[in-house]
């Protein structure tokens, strides 16, 4: 086990160099490759008509003066060592881990990652534990009475929620919710300033996200039960005289996690990354609304460190996935 997790250790290292190299080159070496000039690169971060002195500058405060494997490289050990950037007469300097500084505002990334983290946290966890609990238990009804008023109801309205889009949903519920019936709150407010105002305002972004996933989860519970249940364990079970709540909640439903702990992780890991589209609907400040303006103002430090954030929560989550395996289902076993 322990040569496993040494192993994904490694192997999560060398997808994150991956990834943060992959997000470099379409930002750095795509625009060289199209055409563009390290004084044109330089000029999008600076004012209108600069003059040459200017464009040198910002060229090389940025590092864009520098071959893109430099720059890389230079990003890599900010994480590990930190970095010392030079403003002008000023110089700042970065602790590790250091994402660099925005090319627009020159703020460090990383403080600001941490602080908007927490308010996509609330989203995505408070939407999880609802969706996980509402879709995996109508799942299960429904896969145990296949063909019924139930089932035809709840299947339906799983695939009404899959088809309806999350800018849709999170409108519909700050229109009749906030606005039209003013039942939540508009303003989020931390967890450790007010919890119950915490969890007032974000109510309906959880149900709204919530609706979506749900869905998803229902869908696939019940196939995974409908599938489970016809083995012959189970047949097993119900011919020693076990409960049927125990037939189908021990050896049923843990028979059929498999597939659902598989994606939640993916699922949780890339919501951790930041839910853009329901950050931008609740004027939620965290990390995917921070994902799009460094998007908006091509702003490479801001992009690398989102996109190596939910790298990182991606891999940690598949990785806690695969050893939640065995545990979820005795079948399974880790070689």
């Amino acid at each position: 086990m322990i040569s496993y997790i040494i192993r994904r250790v490694i192997a999560a290292v060398i997808l994150l160099l991956v990834v943060t190299a992959v997000t470099f080159c379409i930002f750095f070496l795509l625009p060289r490759l199209a055409g563009q000039t390290a004084d044109q690169l330089a000029q999008q971060y600076i004012g209108k008509s600069p003059s040459a002195a200017d464009v040198a500058a910002v060229k090389h405060n940025l590092g864009l003066d520098q071959p893109v494997y430099e720059q890389y490289w230079h990003f890599i050990k900010g994480i590990v060592t930190g970095a010392d950037y030079h403003f002008g007469p000023t110089t700042l300097h970065c602790n590790a881990p250091c994402f660099g500084y925005s090319f627009k505002n020159h703020v460090a990334v990383w403080p600001e990652l941490t602080q908007r983290l927490p308010v996509t946290a609330s989203l995505a966890i408070g939407a999880a534990v609802i969706w996980l609990l509402s879709g995996v238990t109508i799942g299960v009804i429904s896969a145990l009475r296949p063909g019924s008023l139930f089932d035809r109801a709840f299947m339906g309205v799983a695939l009404t929620g899959v088809s309806m889009p999350m800018f849709f949903t999170g409108q519909l519920a700050l229109l009749l919710f906030t606005y039209q019936w003013p039942i939540f709150g508009r303003t989020y407010v931390p967890f450790t300033e007010n919890p119950a105002q915490w969890a007032n305002t974000l109510i309906p972004a959880w149900c709204s996200l919530a609706l979506l996933y749900s869905a998803i989860y229902a869908r696939l519970t019940r196939s995974g039960m409908l599938e489970t249940m016809n083995e012959d364990f189970i047949r097993t079970a119900r011919a020693k005289g076990l409960h049927e709540r125990t037939v189908v909640g021990r050896h049923g439903l843990r028979a059929a996690l498999t597939p659902i702990i598989t994606v939640f992780g993916m699922d949780f890991g890339l919501l951790l990354g930041g839910a853009v589209i329901t950050e931008k609907v609740f004027s939620l400040h965290g990390v995917g609304e921070y994902a799009v303006q460094g998007i908006t103002d091509n702003d490479l430090p801001k992009v690398l460190g989102v996109t190596l954030l939910a790298a990182f929560f991606v891999v940690l989550f598949n990785l806690l996935v695969d050893l939640l395996y065995a545990a979820a289902d005795p079948r399974v076993r880790l070689s």
